[in-house]
C-alpha cells in the first residue's frame, strides 16, 4: 500500500482533523485521541480515565444499550475498541471505507451523546475489578506497574491506570459527569481518518464533530522526575518465578535523545538477537520472556529490561543486566550491529503501519502529545522518521548510554518470594 502526504485541518471548535490517505486499502480507520489520562487524576478519582472509557459503550439516547452500539458495528464487520494510558485517551473504529458516515455517526454519538445511568456505573464497577485482578494475578502485566511506582511513588505519574478497588467503588456519577465536562474538551483533541479517506471527508467530520465543545481544561500535574539513589519496590508472592523490571529514568518524548534511547533498548533487549535475550535465555538459560523497552512521556521517560527467572537464580540476572548496561558505557557498539539494530527499527515501524489503525495512531498520538507539552513540533511521517533512525551513530548511543546508565538513576521492582530488601540493594549498582 502506498501512503501519501497526511493534512492537518482545525475545526471552528478547536479540534484538530488529521486525513492520512493509504493508496490501494479499502478500509478507514476513525480515531479520536483526548488529551487526558490518568495522570491528570487525584488519588480520590483514581481510574476514573479508565472507567469513563468502559462507559462510553453502554447507551446513548440515541443508542440505548451496548447491544445497540456494538450491533451496529457489528453488523457492517466493524473493529472497534478503546484504550486509555497515563496521557491519552482514545476511540476508534475500522471499517470499509463506504461505511464512513456511520462510522463518524456511531463514534460522535458515544462522544457527545453518553448517558452514564447509574445501573450501568454501578454494573461496570463489578467489570473492572474483575479486570483489576486479571492484571494483579499476572505479573508479567503486573511488573511494569510496580516499575513506574517504583519510579513516581505515590503520585498521578506513579498510580496504576486502572486504580484501586477502592476508587473504582467509589466513584459516582457526578464524579464521571465533571470529568468529562474538564477533560473532553475539542482544543485538547485530535481525530485522524486514515486509509481510504476523501479529502471531503472533512465536511463529514465538522457534521458530526462540531458539537464537541471547549472546554475548563484541567491539565496534569507534572511529574517528579528528581532520584538520587537506587530506588527498589518488592511485592511480595510465593511463587517459583520471580519477575523483575530493572531500568533507569531517560529522557521525554520528542526530547533530542528519545530516539537513541529507542535504539539503546532494542539492542539490550529488543528482538531475539539481543544483548539480554542471547545471555540471559541463550547462554545462561535463566529466562523465557526477556525484554528491554523505552517509555517516553511528555515530561519524564524510562528504560527498563523485564524477565521471569527461577526465585533461586534473580540476583545472577540482575548482575546480568547492569553488566549489559555498563558495557554500551564503555565500548563502542560494533557499527554492524548498530546498522542490524536500525534496520530492525525501520523494518517493524513499516510493518506496524500497513494497517489503517495503526497509522491514524502514529500521526493522532504525536499531535495529542505535542499538544500536552504546549510545543509546535513537525508532525513525523514515517519517512522522516527513518530518516531520523539512519542518522544516530555509535558516538551517541556511547554519550546517551554515559547519562542514563548511572547509579543515582538505577530502579528494581521485583515479584517473588522475597522480604528483605538489603541483599538486592547491595547489588544495585554499577560496578
Amino acid at each position: 500500500m502506498k501512503k501519501i502526504n497526511f493534512k492537518i485541518q482545525a475545526l471552528a471548535n478547536g479540534l484538530d482533523v488529521i486525513m492520512a490517505p493509504i493508496i490501494g486499502t479499502k478500509a478507514v480507520t476513525v480515531l479520536i485521541i483526548f488529551g487526558t489520562g490518568s495522570k491528570f487524576e487525584n488519588q480520590k478519582n483514581s481510574g476514573i480515565s479508565h472507567f469513563l472509557e468502559h462507559l462510553l459503550f453502554k447507551g446513548t439516547k440515541k443508542r440505548p444499550n451496548t447491544l445497540a452500539i456494538a450491533g451496529k458495528l457489528d453488523e457492517i464487520g466493524a473493529e472497534y475498541n478503546a484504550f486509555t494510558s497515563k496521557e491519552y485517551t482514545g476511540y476508534w473504529i475500522k471499517a470499509e471505507a463506504d461505511q464512513l458516515n456511520l462510522v463518524l455517526d456511531v463514534l460522535s454519538d458515544i462522544i457527545l451523546n453518553s448517558k452514564f445511568s447509574k445501573e450501568e456505573i454501578d454494573r461496570e464497577k463489578d467489570v473492572i475489578i474483575e479486570e483489576l485482578n486479571m492484571y494483579l494475578d499476572n505479573p508479567i502485566f503486573y511488573i511494569e506497574d510496580l516499575f513506574e511506582q517504583c519510579l513516581y511513588g505515590d503520585t498521578p505519574a506513579g498510580r496504576d491506570t486502572i486504580g484501586t478497588k477502592e476508587t473504582i467503588l467509589k466513584l459516582n456519577r457526578k464524579q464521571i459527569l465533571d470529568y468529562v465536562k474538564t477533560q473532553y474538551s475539542a482544543d485538547q483533541a485530535t481525530i485522524c481518518l486514515a486509509g481510504k479517506v476523501n479529502p471531503l471527508a472533512i465536511q463529514s467530520v465538522n457534521k458530526y464533530f462540531n458539537k464537541l465543545l471547549k472546554r475548563n481544561y484541567h491539565g496534569k500535574l507534572k511529574t517528579k522526575d528528581e532520584q538520587d539513589q537506587p530506588q527498589l519496590n518488592l511485592f511480595y508472592k510465593q511463587t517459583d518465578q520471580a519477575h523483575l523490571s530493572l531500568g533507569v529514568r531517560t529522557s521525554a518524548y520528542a526530547h533530542q535523545d528519545e530516539l537513541t534511547t529507542k535504539i539503546i533498548s532494542i539492542i539490550l533487549g529488543g528482538s531475539m538477537s539481543s544483548r539480554l535475550f542471547i545471555k540471559l535465555r541463550e547462554r545462561n538459560g535463566l529466562a523465557y520472556y526477556v525484554r528491554t523497552h523505552n517509555e517516553p512521556y511528555t515530561d519524564s521517560g524510562y528504560l527498563t529490561t523485564q524477565a521471569g527467572v527461577h526465585s533461586d537464580k534473580l540476583e545472577q540476572a540482575i548482575k546480568i543486566i547492569l553488566n549489559e548496561y555498563k558495557i554500551l558505557t564503555t565500548e563502542y557498539i560494533d557499527k554492524t550491529e548498530l546498522n542490524r539494530v536500525k534496520q530492525c527499527l525501520i523494518g517493524r515501524t513499516a510493518l506496524y503501519l500497513e494497517s489503517s489503525d495503526n497509522m491514524a495512531n502514529w500521526y493522532a498520538r504525536q499531535m495529542i502529545l505535542f499538544k500536552e507539552q504546549n510545543r509546535q513540533e513537525e508532525i513525523l511521517t514515517p519517512e522522516k522518521y527513518y530518516a531520523r533512525i539512519k542518522k544516530i551513530n555509535v558516538q551517541e548511543i556511547n554519550e546517551v548510554a554515559k547519562k542514563i546508565f548511572v547509579n543515582n538513576k538505577l530502579n528494581l521492582a521485583i515479584i517473588g518470594p522475597y522480604k528483605k530488601k538489603e541483599g538486592f540493594k547491595k547489588i544495585l549498582k554499577f560496578d
